[in-house]
């Protein structure tokens, strides 16, 4: 069985959702499979079978978030230390192009959002960077073609 690293808030965030599915979108769809069954025949039934689909894709992403949380690897990030990137590290690299600054911190998987700066540790960035310090340059191969940064500053928060 693979453990999966995720920060402390990413296992909190999942905990949050498997919740929300078990306790209350549950409910929800099995009253609408309830309603949708009181019109009568099912075989035409649009509402019926939507609400059978939608069941089935939120039992499914039970199972998944109870997967997840089974195998899960919580790393406290405010413990890490050293000058090595590595997982839950908050780089901030400075675009050999553009000379602009970016802050990523590398998280698992299941909580990547490159939107709010979080970037999953199985991207190319984050391989790329895992294992580097400040001051080391890095190329990475982007869909928009290869891209060079340098690491400015490390941290663990």
């Amino acid at each position: 069985m693979n453990k999966v690293p995720m920060t402390a808030g990413g296992f909190a965030a999942l905990k949050e959702e498997l919740r929300w599915r078990q306790q209350e979108e549950r409910p929800r769809i099995i009253e609408a499979i309830a309603e949708a069954r009181s019109h009568g025949d099912l075989s035409e039934n649009a509402e019926y079978h939507s609400a059978k689909e939608a069941q089935s894709l939120n039992e499914g992403r039970i199972n998944e978030l109870e997967d997840l949380i089974a195998r899960a690897e919580v790393i406290d990030v405010s413990k890490l230390n050293g000058d090595k990137i590595k997982f839950g590290a908050t780089v901030v690299l400075l675009d050999e192009d553009t000379e602009e600054e970016k802050t990523y911190q590398i998280v698992g998987d299941q909580e990547a959002d490159v939107k709010s700066g979080r970037i999953s540790i199985s991207s190319p960035i984050a391989r790329a960077l895992i294992g580097k310090e400040v001051g080391d340059a890095i190329e990475v191969n982007a869909p928009g073609g290869a891209r060079g940064y340098e690491i400015v500053q490390v941290q663990f928060i």
